[in-house]
């Protein structure tokens, strides 16, 4: 009454589905995933390696950790990490060392001195 029958349909015969139809969504999601996810944080890093390799004395920079300072000096000794020796803003006199590789942002960059070698050239 309530019931209808149910006829088993015919399955699918296995082998059907070809090897390029399987693999074409796996591939589309890696090409997706390489252009939204992989190679902009490719380009974040390199930018963040040029931008760290070129700290020099004078710049302000801030750690990993948030501290904030200026760069007094930068040991490259061959075998170990590249240090800097900063000063801290909020502390006089206080100086830390830390791993290059630790510094987040470069603040600010000293001025270029005048071609005379006196203070830093004016802009205006």
């Amino acid at each position: 009454m309530f019931v209808s029958p149910a006829y088993a349909q015919a399955a699918a015969a296995p082998g059907t589905q070809g090897l390029f139809e399987f693999l074409l969504p796996i591939a589309l999601i890696f090409v997706v995933f390489y252009f939204l996810l992989i190679r902009p944080q490719q380009k974040k890093a390199k930018d963040h390696r040029s931008l760290v390799d070129a700290v020099r004395r004078g710049d302000k920079v801030v750690t990993a950790g948030g501290l904030v300072g200026k760069v007094i000096k930068v040991t490259e000794t061959e075998g170990e990490m590249a240090r800097v020796t900063l000063e801290i803003d909020a502390a006089n006199g206080v100086r830390v060392e830390a791993i290059r590789s630790t510094l987040a942002d470069v603040l600010s960059k000293p001025e270029p001195a005048d071609k005379k070698g006196g203070k830093p050239a004016n802009k205006n």
